[in-house]
Protein backbone atom coordinates (compact mmCIF):
# COMPACT_ATOMS: atom_id res chain seq x y z
CA UNK A 1 0.00 0.00 0.00
CA UNK A 2 2.98 2.61 0.53
CA UNK A 3 3.07 2.69 -3.17
CA UNK A 4 0.36 4.02 -3.16
CA UNK A 5 -0.16 6.37 -0.27
CA UNK A 6 2.23 9.62 0.43
CA UNK A 7 3.53 10.95 4.01
CA UNK A 8 0.83 13.50 3.45
CA UNK A 9 -1.60 12.93 6.31
CA UNK A 10 -5.23 14.35 5.92
CA UNK A 11 -5.11 15.62 9.52
CA UNK A 12 -2.66 17.80 8.28
CA UNK A 13 -4.74 19.33 6.30
CA UNK A 14 -6.95 22.89 7.26
CA UNK A 15 -10.36 20.84 6.50
CA UNK A 16 -13.60 21.67 8.59
CA UNK A 17 -13.77 19.38 11.88
CA UNK A 18 -16.89 17.27 9.85
CA UNK A 19 -14.99 16.35 7.13
CA UNK A 20 -11.89 15.32 9.50
CA UNK A 21 -14.35 13.24 11.24
CA UNK A 22 -15.93 12.25 8.40
CA UNK A 23 -12.60 10.81 6.82
CA UNK A 24 -11.48 9.09 10.44
CA UNK A 25 -14.64 7.07 10.23
CA UNK A 26 -13.99 6.28 6.67
CA UNK A 27 -10.77 5.21 7.41
CA UNK A 28 -8.47 7.48 5.41
CA UNK A 29 -5.18 8.44 7.26
CA UNK A 30 -2.91 9.32 4.01
CA UNK A 31 -3.22 11.38 1.07
CA UNK A 32 -2.70 9.55 -2.42
CA UNK A 33 -0.14 11.28 -4.90
CA UNK A 34 -3.23 13.23 -6.43
CA UNK A 35 -4.85 14.01 -2.78
CA UNK A 36 -1.48 15.65 -1.61
CA UNK A 37 -0.89 17.57 -4.52
CA UNK A 38 -4.58 19.33 -5.41
CA UNK A 39 -5.82 19.29 -2.14
CA UNK A 40 -3.68 22.22 -0.93
CA UNK A 41 -4.69 23.94 -4.01
CA UNK A 42 -8.05 23.65 -3.95
CA UNK A 43 -8.54 24.38 -0.16
CA UNK A 44 -6.85 27.81 -0.37
CA UNK A 45 -9.19 28.55 -3.63
CA UNK A 46 -7.18 27.63 -6.69
CA UNK A 47 -9.03 25.90 -9.45
CA UNK A 48 -7.53 22.56 -10.58
CA UNK A 49 -6.95 20.75 -13.72
CA UNK A 50 -6.62 17.39 -12.81
CA UNK A 51 -4.85 14.44 -14.78
CA UNK A 52 -5.21 11.55 -13.10
CA UNK A 53 -6.65 7.38 -13.75
CA UNK A 54 -9.22 6.41 -12.24
CA UNK A 55 -8.86 4.78 -9.25
CA UNK A 56 -5.95 7.26 -7.89
CA UNK A 57 -8.29 8.93 -5.01
CA UNK A 58 -9.56 11.93 -7.33
CA UNK A 59 -12.95 11.48 -5.96
CA UNK A 60 -12.47 12.00 -2.64
CA UNK A 61 -9.97 15.01 -3.07
CA UNK A 62 -12.89 16.77 -5.34
CA UNK A 63 -15.53 15.73 -2.80
CA UNK A 64 -13.08 17.00 0.20
CA UNK A 65 -12.51 20.67 -1.51
CA UNK A 66 -16.19 20.86 -2.41
CA UNK A 67 -17.47 20.05 0.56
CA UNK A 68 -14.83 22.08 2.06
CA UNK A 69 -15.99 25.16 0.40
CA UNK A 70 -19.77 24.81 1.38
CA UNK A 71 -18.85 24.22 5.03
CA UNK A 72 -16.75 26.98 4.98
CA UNK A 73 -18.25 29.70 3.08
CA UNK A 74 -21.37 31.66 3.13
CA UNK A 75 -24.14 30.47 0.54
CA UNK A 76 -24.22 33.31 -2.74
CA UNK A 77 -26.91 36.00 -1.42
CA UNK A 78 -31.06 35.16 -2.17
CA UNK A 79 -29.85 31.61 -1.96
CA UNK A 80 -33.58 30.56 -0.80
CA UNK A 81 -32.62 26.85 0.48
CA UNK A 82 -33.08 25.00 -1.71
CA UNK A 83 -30.91 25.14 -5.36
CA UNK A 84 -27.98 23.45 -5.30
CA UNK A 85 -24.59 25.27 -4.09
CA UNK A 86 -22.40 22.37 -5.63
CA UNK A 87 -22.37 20.87 -8.88
CA UNK A 88 -20.79 17.57 -10.10
CA UNK A 89 -21.12 16.27 -13.54
CA UNK A 90 -19.68 12.60 -14.38
CA UNK A 91 -20.24 11.14 -18.20
CA UNK A 92 -21.81 7.43 -16.47
CA UNK A 93 -24.69 6.50 -14.22
CA UNK A 94 -22.10 3.97 -13.10
CA UNK A 95 -19.54 6.91 -12.03
CA UNK A 96 -21.80 9.34 -10.58
CA UNK A 97 -23.14 6.35 -8.70
CA UNK A 98 -19.68 5.77 -7.31
CA UNK A 99 -19.07 9.69 -6.49
CA UNK A 100 -21.98 9.34 -4.35
CA UNK A 101 -21.06 6.91 -3.01
CA UNK A 102 -17.91 7.91 -1.70
CA UNK A 103 -19.43 11.23 -0.83
CA UNK A 104 -22.39 10.23 1.79
CA UNK A 105 -18.76 8.22 3.11
CA UNK A 106 -17.72 12.09 3.51
CA UNK A 107 -20.69 13.37 4.43
CA UNK A 108 -21.49 11.76 7.82
CA UNK A 109 -21.14 14.67 10.03
CA UNK A 110 -21.43 17.29 8.00
CA UNK A 111 -25.08 17.10 6.93
CA UNK A 112 -24.73 17.87 3.59
CA UNK A 113 -27.85 17.10 1.54
CA UNK A 114 -26.85 15.03 -1.37
CA UNK A 115 -28.50 14.12 -4.63
CA UNK A 116 -27.81 11.74 -7.25
CA UNK A 117 -29.55 11.91 -10.65
CA UNK A 118 -28.77 9.52 -13.68
CA UNK A 119 -31.16 8.33 -16.71
CA UNK A 120 -32.66 5.03 -16.77
CA UNK A 121 -34.89 5.37 -14.19
CA UNK A 122 -36.33 6.63 -10.73
CA UNK A 123 -37.35 9.73 -12.92
CA UNK A 124 -40.23 11.25 -10.83
CA UNK A 125 -37.99 10.38 -7.33
CA UNK A 126 -34.90 12.11 -8.07
CA UNK A 127 -37.19 15.31 -9.44
CA UNK A 128 -38.62 15.39 -5.98
CA UNK A 129 -35.49 14.57 -4.23
CA UNK A 130 -34.25 18.01 -5.91
CA UNK A 131 -37.00 20.16 -5.13
CA UNK A 132 -36.93 19.09 -1.54
CA UNK A 133 -33.69 20.87 -1.37
CA UNK A 134 -29.81 19.73 -2.10
CA UNK A 135 -26.51 21.07 -1.54
CA UNK A 136 -24.63 18.77 -3.54
CA UNK A 137 -25.74 17.53 -6.87
CA UNK A 138 -24.24 14.75 -8.69
CA UNK A 139 -25.28 13.41 -12.03
CA UNK A 140 -24.95 12.56 -15.69
CA UNK A 141 -25.54 15.48 -18.79
CA UNK A 142 -28.75 13.87 -19.97
CA UNK A 143 -30.76 13.55 -16.98
CA UNK A 144 -29.40 16.94 -15.61
CA UNK A 145 -30.20 18.67 -18.59
CA UNK A 146 -33.86 17.48 -18.85
CA UNK A 147 -34.49 18.72 -15.29
CA UNK A 148 -32.76 22.12 -16.10
CA UNK A 149 -35.07 22.96 -18.61
CA UNK A 150 -37.97 21.74 -16.97
CA UNK A 151 -36.99 24.47 -13.74
CA UNK A 152 -36.43 21.65 -11.35
CA UNK A 153 -33.26 23.28 -10.50
CA UNK A 154 -31.29 26.45 -11.42
CA UNK A 155 -27.81 26.88 -11.14
CA UNK A 156 -27.11 30.50 -10.29
CA UNK A 157 -26.08 29.32 -6.43
CA UNK A 158 -23.06 27.16 -7.00
CA UNK A 159 -20.46 27.59 -5.23
CA UNK A 160 -18.20 24.60 -6.60
CA UNK A 161 -18.60 22.74 -10.13
CA UNK A 162 -16.48 19.66 -10.88
CA UNK A 163 -16.51 17.92 -14.20
CA UNK A 164 -14.83 14.20 -13.81
CA UNK A 165 -13.47 12.67 -16.38
CA UNK A 166 -13.93 15.61 -19.09
CA UNK A 167 -12.27 13.32 -21.84
CA UNK A 168 -15.00 10.65 -22.31
CA UNK A 169 -17.80 13.71 -22.04
CA UNK A 170 -15.62 15.07 -25.47
CA UNK A 171 -16.14 10.77 -26.69
CA UNK A 172 -19.32 10.14 -25.24
CA UNK A 173 -20.77 13.46 -27.21
CA UNK A 174 -22.04 15.27 -23.70
CA UNK A 175 -19.59 18.21 -24.84
CA UNK A 176 -22.37 20.25 -25.71
CA UNK A 177 -24.41 19.94 -22.80
CA UNK A 178 -21.40 20.80 -20.26
CA UNK A 179 -20.75 23.68 -22.51
CA UNK A 180 -24.55 24.50 -21.95
CA UNK A 181 -24.65 24.13 -18.01
CA UNK A 182 -20.86 26.07 -17.86
CA UNK A 183 -22.93 28.96 -19.49
CA UNK A 184 -25.37 28.94 -16.57
CA UNK A 185 -23.03 29.09 -13.08
CA UNK A 186 -21.32 31.68 -12.19
CA UNK A 187 -18.41 33.41 -13.36
CA UNK A 188 -15.69 31.57 -12.95
CA UNK A 189 -14.41 33.92 -10.39
CA UNK A 190 -17.10 33.41 -8.16
CA UNK A 191 -16.89 29.31 -7.68
CA UNK A 192 -13.88 26.78 -7.15
CA UNK A 193 -13.62 25.20 -10.70
CA UNK A 194 -12.13 21.59 -10.92
CA UNK A 195 -12.05 19.10 -14.10
CA UNK A 196 -9.97 15.78 -13.85
CA UNK A 197 -9.26 13.46 -16.50
CA UNK A 198 -7.03 10.41 -17.33
CA UNK A 199 -5.72 12.55 -20.40
CA UNK A 200 -5.37 16.18 -20.78
CA UNK A 201 -5.58 16.96 -24.26
CA UNK A 202 -5.88 19.68 -26.20
CA UNK A 203 -9.38 19.82 -26.03
CA UNK A 204 -9.99 19.20 -22.56
CA UNK A 205 -7.28 21.85 -21.76
CA UNK A 206 -9.23 24.29 -23.56
CA UNK A 207 -12.25 23.91 -21.79
CA UNK A 208 -10.15 24.15 -18.52
CA UNK A 209 -8.95 27.07 -19.74
CA UNK A 210 -12.28 28.83 -21.15
CA UNK A 211 -14.81 28.06 -18.24
CA UNK A 212 -12.41 27.94 -15.19
CA UNK A 213 -10.34 30.57 -13.03
CA UNK A 214 -6.90 30.03 -14.34
CA UNK A 215 -6.48 26.37 -13.23
CA UNK A 216 -3.37 25.03 -11.74
CA UNK A 217 -2.27 21.96 -13.82
CA UNK A 218 -2.36 19.12 -11.53
CA UNK A 219 -0.59 15.92 -13.39
CA UNK A 220 -0.17 12.71 -11.64
CA UNK A 221 2.77 10.27 -12.82
CA UNK A 222 1.95 11.49 -16.11
CA UNK A 223 5.36 9.63 -17.59
CA UNK A 224 3.66 6.26 -17.12
CA UNK A 225 0.32 6.23 -17.98
CA UNK A 226 -0.64 2.99 -17.19
CA UNK A 227 0.10 2.12 -13.66
CA UNK A 228 2.94 0.76 -12.27
CA UNK A 229 1.44 -2.06 -10.52
CA UNK A 230 -0.09 -4.07 -13.51
CA UNK A 231 2.05 -6.07 -15.16
CA UNK A 232 1.38 -5.66 -18.82
CA UNK A 233 2.06 -8.16 -21.76
CA UNK A 234 0.81 -8.82 -25.54
CA UNK A 235 0.27 -11.76 -27.96
CA UNK A 236 -0.05 -12.04 -31.08
CA UNK A 237 -2.95 -14.77 -32.15
CA UNK A 238 -4.57 -15.09 -35.51
CA UNK A 239 -8.68 -14.29 -35.22
CA UNK A 240 -9.15 -18.23 -35.11
CA UNK A 241 -6.95 -18.59 -32.13
CA UNK A 242 -8.09 -15.83 -29.72
CA UNK A 243 -10.87 -18.28 -28.33
CA UNK A 244 -8.35 -20.86 -27.91
CA UNK A 245 -5.74 -18.54 -26.07
CA UNK A 246 -8.70 -16.90 -24.00
CA UNK A 247 -9.80 -20.19 -22.61
CA UNK A 248 -6.05 -21.55 -22.08
CA UNK A 249 -4.96 -18.65 -20.47
CA UNK A 250 -7.85 -19.05 -18.38
CA UNK A 251 -7.15 -22.36 -17.62
CA UNK A 252 -3.43 -21.85 -16.97
CA UNK A 253 -3.91 -18.68 -14.76
CA UNK A 254 -7.00 -19.32 -12.99
CA UNK A 255 -7.59 -15.14 -12.49
CA UNK A 256 -9.72 -15.21 -9.09
CA UNK A 257 -12.06 -12.44 -11.16
CA UNK A 258 -11.41 -11.15 -14.92
CA UNK A 259 -12.54 -8.75 -17.47
CA UNK A 260 -12.42 -9.33 -21.03
CA UNK A 261 -13.05 -6.07 -23.05
CA UNK A 262 -14.52 -6.43 -26.44
CA UNK A 263 -14.80 -3.61 -29.49
CA UNK A 264 -18.18 -4.80 -30.08
CA UNK A 265 -21.55 -6.22 -28.55
CA UNK A 266 -21.21 -8.74 -31.47
CA UNK A 267 -18.02 -10.02 -30.07
CA UNK A 268 -19.53 -9.75 -26.45
CA UNK A 269 -22.22 -12.40 -27.17
CA UNK A 270 -19.91 -14.59 -28.91
CA UNK A 271 -17.04 -14.83 -25.93
CA UNK A 272 -19.89 -14.90 -22.99
CA UNK A 273 -20.56 -18.00 -25.14
CA UNK A 274 -17.74 -19.84 -25.33
CA UNK A 275 -17.08 -18.86 -21.52
CA UNK A 276 -20.15 -20.05 -20.74
CA UNK A 277 -19.62 -23.14 -22.82
CA UNK A 278 -16.67 -23.51 -21.33
CA UNK A 279 -17.47 -23.84 -17.81
CA UNK A 280 -16.85 -20.37 -16.90
CA UNK A 281 -19.36 -18.50 -15.32
CA UNK A 282 -19.46 -14.86 -17.18
CA UNK A 283 -22.02 -11.98 -16.71
CA UNK A 284 -22.39 -10.10 -20.52
CA UNK A 285 -22.58 -6.09 -19.82
CA UNK A 286 -23.01 -4.60 -23.30
CA UNK A 287 -24.68 -0.61 -23.92
CA UNK A 288 -28.13 -1.95 -24.52
CA UNK A 289 -28.42 -3.71 -21.10
CA UNK A 290 -31.50 -2.00 -19.29
CA UNK A 291 -30.07 -0.38 -16.37
CA UNK A 292 -32.11 -2.88 -13.94
CA UNK A 293 -30.26 -5.97 -15.03
CA UNK A 294 -26.87 -4.05 -15.73
CA UNK A 295 -26.57 -3.42 -11.61
CA UNK A 296 -27.82 -6.82 -11.07
CA UNK A 297 -25.10 -8.54 -13.19
CA UNK A 298 -22.60 -6.36 -11.62
CA UNK A 299 -23.94 -7.33 -7.86
CA UNK A 300 -22.65 -10.65 -8.99
CA UNK A 301 -19.91 -9.89 -10.35
CA UNK A 302 -18.97 -7.93 -7.50
CA UNK A 303 -20.20 -10.46 -4.77
CA UNK A 304 -17.83 -13.02 -7.09
CA UNK A 305 -20.88 -14.94 -8.27
CA UNK A 306 -19.68 -15.05 -11.82
CA UNK A 307 -15.59 -14.91 -11.91
CA UNK A 308 -15.83 -12.80 -15.45
CA UNK A 309 -17.27 -10.17 -16.82
CA UNK A 310 -17.58 -9.54 -20.88
CA UNK A 311 -17.46 -6.01 -21.80
CA UNK A 312 -17.30 -3.39 -24.51
CA UNK A 313 -15.80 -0.11 -23.51
CA UNK A 314 -19.55 1.04 -21.85
CA UNK A 315 -18.15 -0.36 -18.64
CA UNK A 316 -14.33 0.44 -18.83
CA UNK A 317 -15.02 3.66 -16.81
CA UNK A 318 -16.64 5.16 -13.80
CA UNK A 319 -17.08 1.25 -12.81
CA UNK A 320 -15.48 0.60 -8.80
CA UNK A 321 -15.03 -2.96 -9.06
CA UNK A 322 -12.20 -4.17 -6.06
CA UNK A 323 -10.17 -6.58 -6.60
CA UNK A 324 -10.33 -7.76 -10.42
CA UNK A 325 -7.08 -9.26 -10.80
CA UNK A 326 -6.53 -9.75 -14.84
CA UNK A 327 -7.90 -7.79 -17.40
CA UNK A 328 -7.84 -9.48 -20.93
CA UNK A 329 -8.11 -7.06 -24.13
CA UNK A 330 -9.38 -9.51 -26.75
CA UNK A 331 -9.68 -7.07 -29.32
CA UNK A 332 -7.40 -3.83 -28.54
CA UNK A 333 -9.04 -0.96 -28.10
CA UNK A 334 -8.87 1.54 -31.27
CA UNK A 335 -7.98 4.57 -29.36
CA UNK A 336 -4.81 4.63 -26.94
CA UNK A 337 -5.87 6.44 -23.93
CA UNK A 338 -9.34 3.71 -24.02
CA UNK A 339 -6.62 1.34 -23.25
CA UNK A 340 -5.30 3.06 -20.40
CA UNK A 341 -8.95 3.05 -18.92
CA UNK A 342 -9.55 -1.00 -19.36
CA UNK A 343 -6.04 -1.82 -17.73
CA UNK A 344 -6.93 0.64 -14.69
CA UNK A 345 -9.98 -1.60 -14.07
CA UNK A 346 -7.25 -3.81 -12.00
CA UNK A 347 -4.77 -2.28 -9.52
CA UNK A 348 -7.04 -0.23 -7.75
CA UNK A 349 -5.90 1.46 -4.66
CA UNK A 350 -2.88 -0.09 -4.31
CA UNK A 351 -3.52 -3.64 -4.99
CA UNK A 352 -1.08 -5.54 -8.04
CA UNK A 353 -2.84 -6.88 -11.46
CA UNK A 354 -2.29 -8.13 -14.81
CA UNK A 355 -3.47 -6.37 -17.56
CA UNK A 356 -3.30 -9.13 -21.42
CA UNK A 357 -3.99 -8.07 -24.60
CA UNK A 358 -4.27 -9.93 -27.87
CA UNK A 359 -2.91 -7.52 -31.28
CA UNK A 360 -4.95 -10.09 -33.67
CA UNK A 361 -5.10 -9.34 -37.77
CA UNK A 362 -7.86 -6.74 -37.30
CA UNK A 363 -6.87 -4.74 -34.47
CA UNK A 364 -3.20 -5.14 -34.45
CA UNK A 365 -2.71 -1.55 -35.72
CA UNK A 366 -3.55 -0.11 -32.73
CA UNK A 367 -0.90 -1.27 -30.95
CA UNK A 368 1.71 1.14 -32.26
CA UNK A 369 -0.20 4.11 -30.89
CA UNK A 370 -1.05 2.73 -27.76
CA UNK A 371 2.75 1.95 -27.16
CA UNK A 372 3.90 5.84 -27.75
CA UNK A 373 0.90 6.95 -25.59
CA UNK A 374 1.88 4.54 -22.57
CA UNK A 375 5.67 5.73 -23.56
CA UNK A 376 6.81 1.67 -23.26
CA UNK A 377 6.51 -1.35 -25.19
CA UNK A 378 4.51 -4.14 -24.23
CA UNK A 379 6.68 -7.11 -23.37
CA UNK A 380 5.10 -9.84 -26.12
CA UNK A 381 4.11 -13.24 -25.06
CA UNK A 382 4.49 -16.08 -27.76
CA UNK A 383 1.69 -18.77 -27.48
CA UNK A 384 3.02 -22.29 -28.65
CA UNK A 385 0.37 -24.47 -30.30
CA UNK A 386 0.31 -26.90 -27.48
CA UNK A 387 -1.12 -24.22 -25.30
CA UNK A 388 -4.12 -23.52 -28.32
CA UNK A 389 -4.35 -27.64 -28.48
CA UNK A 390 -5.17 -28.48 -25.29
CA UNK A 391 -8.23 -26.58 -24.94
CA UNK A 392 -10.12 -26.98 -28.88
CA UNK A 393 -11.23 -30.70 -27.85
CA UNK A 394 -12.69 -29.31 -24.60
CA UNK A 395 -14.77 -26.54 -26.17
CA UNK A 396 -18.70 -26.54 -26.85
CA UNK A 397 -20.94 -24.93 -28.86
CA UNK A 398 -21.79 -21.74 -28.56
CA UNK A 399 -24.08 -20.92 -26.26
CA UNK A 400 -26.16 -17.14 -26.41
CA UNK A 401 -27.84 -15.39 -23.55
CA UNK A 402 -31.37 -14.77 -25.07
CA UNK A 403 -31.70 -11.49 -26.93
CA UNK A 404 -33.80 -9.56 -29.09
CA UNK A 405 -30.66 -10.85 -32.15
CA UNK A 406 -31.54 -14.48 -31.19
CA UNK A 407 -35.04 -14.44 -32.12
CA UNK A 408 -34.42 -12.84 -35.46
CA UNK A 409 -32.36 -15.67 -36.59
CA UNK A 410 -34.62 -18.18 -36.06
CA UNK A 411 -37.69 -16.27 -37.20
CA UNK A 412 -37.97 -17.80 -40.52
CA UNK A 413 -36.17 -21.10 -39.37
CA UNK A 414 -39.13 -23.48 -38.16
CA UNK A 415 -38.33 -26.15 -40.37
CA UNK A 416 -34.73 -26.28 -39.84
CA UNK A 417 -34.38 -26.00 -36.06
CA UNK A 418 -30.60 -25.52 -36.01
CA UNK A 419 -29.62 -21.56 -37.31
CA UNK A 420 -27.07 -22.06 -39.82
CA UNK A 421 -24.06 -20.48 -37.74
CA UNK A 422 -24.27 -23.67 -35.58
CA UNK A 423 -23.02 -25.53 -38.42
CA UNK A 424 -19.67 -23.10 -37.79
CA UNK A 425 -16.37 -24.96 -36.47
CA UNK A 426 -16.45 -24.95 -32.81
CA UNK A 427 -12.94 -24.51 -33.22
CA UNK A 428 -13.14 -20.52 -33.04
CA UNK A 429 -12.99 -19.92 -36.90
CA UNK A 430 -15.03 -16.73 -36.71
CA UNK A 431 -13.14 -15.93 -33.14
CA UNK A 432 -13.38 -12.09 -34.16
Amino acid sequence: MSTHLTEQAFSSLPLHETLQNGLRSAGFEFCTPIQAQSLPLLLSGQDVAGQAQTGTGKTIAFLLATFQRLLTEQPIQNWDGKQPRAFILAPTRELANQIAKDAHLLNKDAKLRIVVAYGGKDYEKQKTAITDGVDVLIGTPGRLLDYHKQRVFNLKFVQAVVLDEADRMFDLGFIKDVRYFLRRVPKPTERLGMLFSATLSYKVTELAYEHMNNPEKVEVAAGKVAGDRIEESIYYPANEEKIPLLLALIKRIQPSRGIVFVNTKRVADRVWGFLEGNGHKAALLSGDVPQKKRERLLKHFQDGEFPFLVATDVAARGLHIPEVSHVFNYDLPQDAEDYVHRIGRTARAGASGVAISFACEDYAFSLPDIEQYIKHKLPVEVASDEHLEQVLPAKKPEKRPPTHHHKQSSKGNRNNKRPHRSHRKPAGSQAN
